[in-house]
């Protein structure tokens, strides 16, 4: 009897033990399809990381020569701006310098166009040599 009973026993045991492992094997392989699954994420996740930096390298690259060509255009506006600036002054002088020049040469012909008075000399109106030829 008491073989009976360890018989069962065994039995019982054997039944459980078979049991969990089939429950650890449904797990492992549950665990390794999950592994397989995350390890091809990774995989993608890698490689769009590596797509994403090598496209803020490009972004970097196309912001510097951005920033290179405005720094450029700066310098040029700055110096246009400065010779548009001296260009008005040297306007506003010429303006000033054609005005007087203007101003003394219509006092001049002004002078020009007043009769001369007679020398001294000619102290009595000339008659010419109305005598002499006579």
């Amino acid at each position: 009897n008491e073989e009976a009973e360890h018989k069962g026993w065994c039995d019982t045991e054997l039944s459980t033990n078979e049991q969990t492992r089939k429950e650890k094997t449904e797990a492992v392989e549950t665990l390794h399809a999950e592994i397989d699954m995350l390890e091809a994420s990774v995989a993608k996740l890698t490689e769009d990381i590596t797509e994403l930096t090598k496209a803020v390298a490009e972004l970097d690259a196309a912001m510097s020569e951005a920033t290179k060509l405005r720094q450029d255009e700066k310098s040029v506006n700055t110096e246009t701006v400065k010779d548009a600036g001296e260009a008005q002054t040297a306007v506003a002088q010429a303006l000033t310098v054609l005005k007087e020049f203007y101003a003394k040469a219509g006092e001049a012909t002004a002078l020009l166009q007043q009769q001369p008075e007679a020398p001294e000399i000619f102290d009595k109106p000339y008659q010419g040599m109305q005598s002499e030829n006579g």
